[in-house]
């Protein structure tokens, strides 16, 4: 990376208060943006304010049932509104669509692994695994092609307490982010194996493997000239498919761009690629708008 921005640009802010869960994935999260803002920003300190979401409090809730839709990211949100906080940091899979007035998402750190691994216990063959804890219906449905006998339950917590339920056989495997492990520094646990998926087998959810920035709407622009553009495209073409197809971050839809190319999951039609014209979001949306029909018609 080699983001330098103009100290003009920049707001007479420092430190700079970064709104952060509380969760060991979400700090390791926070800690990457004071990093990218130490080099973009020399000279300027980033500081934590570490908050707890409703997602975070309600543990026993079934997302599934709930809806998740602005559970881990509703506290972050009003920090900002009351001036406790400059930027907002999420994961992007988290961040709801439509944001609330007074609110922009100005932007991503640069991408990392975009696919889901497959963590399943040692011992067990994974042509025999029979329970799969997740509490995802974007994960259960792809892999259901996989694994058409297996059952299903939820699973919460960190990645170190679902890694450790799979170890002590509460279920047979579970699925994570690669981009969470390895953010985490996880590459092996005990007891468990690690199957990376290909991108085929389980699209990855919107805005996966990214860091959202969301702050209020009078600091976007300066946020936006530090973030990485190539990142913005392609997580903004997905999120407005997501729009699209009125899903949120625990509805069955996939979608992956990456150039061009757009591979989309949808419970209706299953999997599907498609090849993007167009280099804004703005000149892809009658694409979208075009696929959003058809992904959503039964065969």
């Amino acid at each position: 990376m080699s983001v330098v921005i103009y100290r003009s640009m920049v707001p007479s802010i420092n430190p700079i208060i970064l709104a952060t869960r509380k969760s060991p994935l979400a700090l390791a999260q926070a800690v990457l943006t004071q990093s990218y803002f130490a080099t973009c920003l020399p000279g300027i300190a980033c500081e934590l304010l570490k908050i707890v979401t409703t997602g975070d409090q309600r543990q026993q809730w079934s997302l599934t049932e709930q809806g998740g839709k602005g559970l881990f990211t509703k506290e972050l949100e009003t920090a900002l509104l009351e001036g406790r906080a400059h930027v907002a940091v999420h994961s992007s899979k988290d961040l709801p669509t439509e944001l609330g007035p007074g609110l922009a998402l100005a932007g991503f750190l640069p991408r990392a692994a975009v696919n889901d691994v497959l963590v399943y216990r040692e011992g067990i063959p994974a042509e025999a695994i029979k329970t799969i804890a997740t509490s995802s219906p974007r994960r259960k449905m792809q892999l259901a092609r996989r694994f058409p006998q297996a059952q299903w339950s939820e699973i919460r917590g960190n990645v170190d307490t679902r890694l450790r339920k799979i170890a002590e056989g509460q279920a047979d495997a579970t699925l994570l982010a690669a981009a969470g492990l390895e953010r985490l520094g996880i590459h092996a646990w005990p007891g468990v194996i690690f199957e990376p998926l290909k991108l085929e087998e389980s699209v990855p959810a919107p805005g996966q493997g990214a860091v959202a920035l969301e702050c209020r709407t009078e600091d976007a622009a300066w946020l936006a000239a530090l973030l990485d553009a190539a990142t913005g495209l392609a997580v903004h073409t997905e999120r407005a498919l997501l729009d699209l197809l009125g899903g949120g971050c625990h509805s069955a839809v996939a979608a992956y761009n990456l150039g061009n190319r757009l591979l989309v999951f949808h419970e209706k039609t299953g999997f599907n690629e498609y090849t993007l014209a167009g280099s804004t979001v703005e000149a892809r949306m009658p694409q979208l708008r075009q696929i959003a029909v058809d992904v959503t018609r039964q065969h």
